[in-house]
């Protein structure tokens, strides 16, 4: 990856040769960030039929705030013929309906009405009322490997723990996490000419199945959660349609799941490589684990960009864009620039004034931000806790092959002085929680909003 000045029929631009799905970009993510940094925080890639790639600071904060970067992805071809937030944008599988990638891929104010529907659900006081169900959640999965003293924090609790706790949100039975957890990532980290491939969309229809049928039967026999909330949401008095729906389902499911999961993988790793980070950090922890958890969104960014298309001819930035123009704004660069950041390479667990933009930016800010950062929180405190000296295995820690849409790990091992169980196994605990998760979706939304 180079940059170069090329002029073209319009203006002369900085070209980058831009290709964040190559697993070079994750090799080199540090000094390639740099050079656009530095060379240019705007650039002109001419990858996937040529788009905009913003890196610098200052211009994704601009670019991302404009009401001229449009979300929209056309799959019928009833619009503009926008391509949505992926770049390029995904194929169409031949025996699968189209679906947008739920309010992500719309704008307002259709996008609006999604958001408003859910809020009550995820605003920090909502998921505050759930801390005791993560916690159960994640000393069972921990219970099932502390007397041996080894585990997976991928496969054995930073896949698990979000995944039912969103399932929980949604009203889906907790048994069901297993069904939805494996095609959530592996449909993420799965190459689309891998063998692999076609086993990954079968895991993927049967999710989908059964998401479609559950949405159904809420419907039909309501149950508070986020499916009985877009069940009931209406848009100019007009249910919204059902492959919207489910396209919005889909997008809570990614968000919930395998984002959180990185994050958590990756800090684990990094505090297993800096013990006497870990250290601090489960000292301190009343004065780091805020910081600490921005940093680390900051420094690993696990959902590491968006794409938009530019909805009219326009000057941003001191760049001059065309309606119809694809860009990608990449969060994890702008996370990096040394004119927002001191230091940015470095891990900072105290760092005051940490502004990034791991959750993105403006009308399309994550909605689940506070389960995310709830979610992690708890995860940690109870590594911490429960397995003090863990250290991960080098050789065992499995990065995903590119950071395209995620920058996650498929599977990182680690080793600890085994300890004592505290309670059920992970099986017997779901049973005992989906009684008690009926009864918690039950009560009223708090309606503070999540934004």
């Amino acid at each position: 990856m180079s940059s170069e000045d090329v002029d073209d029929e319009r203006k002369s631009v900085r070209w980058f040769r831009f290709e964040r799905h190559a697993p070079e970009y994750r090799r080199n993510f540090v000094s390639i960030t740099r050079e656009m940094h530095r060379e240019c925080p705007i650039a002109w890639s001419q990858t996937y039929g040529g788009h905009w790639v913003a890196a610098g600071n200052r211009e994704v904060f601009e670019l991302a705030r404009s009401p001229l970067m449009s979300n929209d992805r056309d799959v019928h071809g009833e619009r503009r013929g926008y391509g949505g937030i992926s770049i390029p944008t995904p194929p169409v599988h031949p025996k699968a309906p189209s679906i947008r990638g739920g309010f992500l891929e719309m704008d307002p104010p259709e996008q609006k009405a999604y958001r408003q529907a859910l809020n009550p659900y995820l605003s920090p006081a909502a998921i505050a009322r759930w801390v005791p169900f993560i916690d159960e959640v994640t000393r069972a999965c921990l219970d099932e490997r502390i007397e041996q003293g080894r585990l997976d924090f991928v496969d054995d609790l930073a896949n698990i723990v979000p995944a039912v706790f969103t399932l929980a949100l949604m009203g889906i039975p907790l048994r069901k996490w297993s069904l939805y957890c494996e095609p959530a990532h592996a449909f993420i980290y799965t190459p689309p000419d891998s063998p692999d491939m076609k086993r990954v969309r079968r895991a993927a229809m049967q999710m989908g199945a059964d998401l479609f049928t559950t949405m159904l039967e809420i419907r039909e026999t309501p149950r508070p959660g986020l499916i009985d909330a877009l069940n009931n949401l209406r848009i100019d008095g007009q249910p919204a349609p059902d492959l919207d729906l489910v396209g919005a389902l889909n997008l809570l499911i990614g968000g919930g799941f395998d984002t959180t999961t990185a994050l958590t993988a990756h800090t684990l790793e990094w505090l297993s490589e800096h013990p006497q980070e870990r250290a601090n950090l489960s000292r301190d922890r009343d004065i780091l684990l805020d910081s600490a958890t921005e940093e680390f969104l900051r420094y690993f960014t696990p959902a590491p960009g968006d794409g938009r298309t530019i909805s009219a001819d326009c000057t941003i930035a001191g760049v001059d864009f065309e309606e119809g123009e694809r860009l990608w704004l990449s969060w994890a660069m702008a996370n990096r620039d040394p004119a927002s950041f001191t230091d940015p390479d470095t891990v900072d667990l105290g760092r005051r004034g940490n502004r990034h933009f791991s959750f993105g930016l403006g009308l399309h800010r994550c909605i689940g931000s506070n389960v995310a950062r709830i979610v992690f929180k708890r995860m940690l405190v109870a590594v911490l806790d429960r397995l003090p000296d863990f250290r991960c295995d080098p050789a065992g820690a499995v990065h995903y092959d590119t950071i395209g849409v995620i920058n996650g790990m498929k599977h990182l091992p680690a080793a600890f002085t085994p300890g004592p169980r505290l309670g059920a196994g992970l099986d017997e605990t779901l049973d005992k929680l989906q009684a008690l998760t009926d009864e918690q979706r039950l009560a009223e939304p708090i309606t503070r909003p999540a934004d």
